[in-house]
């Protein structure tokens, strides 16, 4: 964790949005292990269909009342 201070300026022990107190969980620093992982999540993207669309029209979730 403190490499990561050192070299790339990265504070992980405090929230960049609110300033407050995080700690670390686990460190992973096999290579095989992050790829997996890696992979896990990709595959989950994909799956779950996350490309990016426009925000809702005016009209997109409003009742209308008779």
């Amino acid at each position: 964790m403190q490499r990561l201070r050192r070299v790339f300026a990265i504070y992980i022990e405090t929230c960049p949005d609110c300033g407050g107190t995080l700690r670390v969980i686990a460190c992973i620093e096999d290579a095989l292990l992050i790829a997996k992982i890696l992979g896990h999540v990709r595959q989950r993207d994909e799956q779950e269909g996350s490309a990016a669309r426009a925000p809702p029209g005016p009209a997109e979730g409003l009742l209308k009342l008779v």
